[in-house]
């Protein structure tokens, strides 16, 4: 047997013992699927900042035609539902304090009074700031039909002027203007580095718990080749996890795909490859399942929060996203949206592969190094 096939073979008996040490148990085989597929549609289902039927209330003290043509306008919205209608000022504390509506409408006594005399009739909306995100884009809504409102009013007026300008709003990408089309993508590479930096982290410390990686060391396998028989496993589960979520996204939620499958996956195995270099590293320098599994959960946090799942990297301060490069997640998650929502091809996302592939010529031979050294 050559000396290149000798190598390959005993990569491959680690994988396979790998592998059989992830498989062997039924309740491991069910972790390592159900909970993707379970955080998808709940996310799928829950995650949504998408407004569908939220409660208002109204207190109209106009009591006049113009008050209830426009909430006639505003009730006939889907996004919108009338949970009550007040009396008086004292009753809109209560109704935002306890969280029964996310908004109050209030019409001053004057309303239709200042509308007929051609003068401001402001109406105002008292929204439930704890939820800025949803009141926030309920007020958009609110104001939208408003201003459609006022311009029927003025309809004459603005007909007779050849000068009217109209903005015509379209959304590229996502036309609807939907959360979940923002947010689902991401999940792809999000879902799946939470099991694959776990898994990947536990690979090492699971052999110096049960006593078994000293006797791997001193077997005719080099720490690089231990490296890759333990890696190749947490990759290939990384890939078929982020395959179901792929799955779920186009054909449950039929959030459209734009982009080519082959550059998806080719960011996803740089993707992968980065977050098990992590894992790795961590491993190496565990002692413990216990301690691999601390150090990975409370490296996940900050990799969640710096990765522009929620929250764009641009919005940050200018020394966290400098720190983001630093994070596979950030680079992983604009890959796939962009691949995914825009049809965006290998050079328009080259720049993301880059951070990936460094930190995982960094973190790779980093954890070989560990494995050997860390016993000295």
């Amino acid at each position: 047997m050559s000396a290149i096939s000798s190598y390959i073979f005993r990569i491959i008996f680690l994988i396979r013992k790998e592998t059989l040490t992830i498989l062997k148990d039924p309740k491991s085989r069910a972790v390592l699927i159900a909970p993707v597929i379970m955080q998808a549609l709940l996310f799928g289902y829950g995650a949504t900042y998408d407004l569908n039927h939220a409660r208002f209330a109204v207190l109209d003290l106009s009591r006049s035609d113009a008050s209830t043509q426009l909430l006639s306008h505003i009730e006939g919205s889907v996004f919108f539902e009338r949970a009550a209608t007040l009396s008086s000022a004292a009753q809109i504390p209560e109704m935002i304090n306890s969280g029964k509506v996310l908004f109050v409408l209030s019409f001053a006594q004057d309303f239709e009074q200042r509308l007929n005399a051609g003068e401001q009739a402001p109406v105002q909306i008292i929204l439930d700031g704890r939820n800025s995100s949803t009141a926030g884009a309920a007020a958009g809504i609110v104001g939208a039909i408003i201003a459609s409102f006022n311009q029927s009013l003025n309809s004459d007026v603005l007909l007779s002027n050849e000068s009217n300008l109209v903005i015509e709003r379209r959304a590229w990408y996502n036309p609807n203007l939907q959360s979940r089309w923002q947010i689902m993508p991401a999940l792809i590479a999000a879902l799946s580095m939470l099991q694959t930096l776990l898994l990947s982290a536990l690979s090492v410390a699971r052999e110096r718990e049960q006593g078994t990686f000293d006797q791997l060391l001193v077997t005719p396998m080099t720490p690089m080749q231990i490296l890759i028989g333990k890696s190749l496993p947490s990759i290939f589960i990384g890939l078929l996890q982020s395959t179901f979520i792929l799955l779920i996204i186009r054909f449950w939620f039929e959030v459209p795909m734009n982009g080519s499958p082959l550059v998806m996956y080719l960011g996803l195995i740089s993707f992968t490859i980065a977050a098990v270099g992590v894992g790795m590293s961590i491993s190496a320098v565990s002692l413990n399942m216990q301690q691999a599994m601390l150090f990975t959960f409370l490296l996940i946090m900050p990799l969640m929060l710096l990765s522009g799942l929620l929250t764009p990297v641009s919005n940050m301060p200018e020394f966290l996203q400098v720190a983001t490069y630093m994070n596979p997640l950030r680079f992983g998650i604009d890959l796939v949206r962009r691949v995914y929502l825009e049809g965006a091809g290998l050079q328009q996302v080259a720049f993301d592969f880059v951070p990936m592939l460094v930190l995982a010529t960094l973190t790779l031979p980093l954890a070989a190094w560990l494995f050997r050294h860390r016993l000295s």
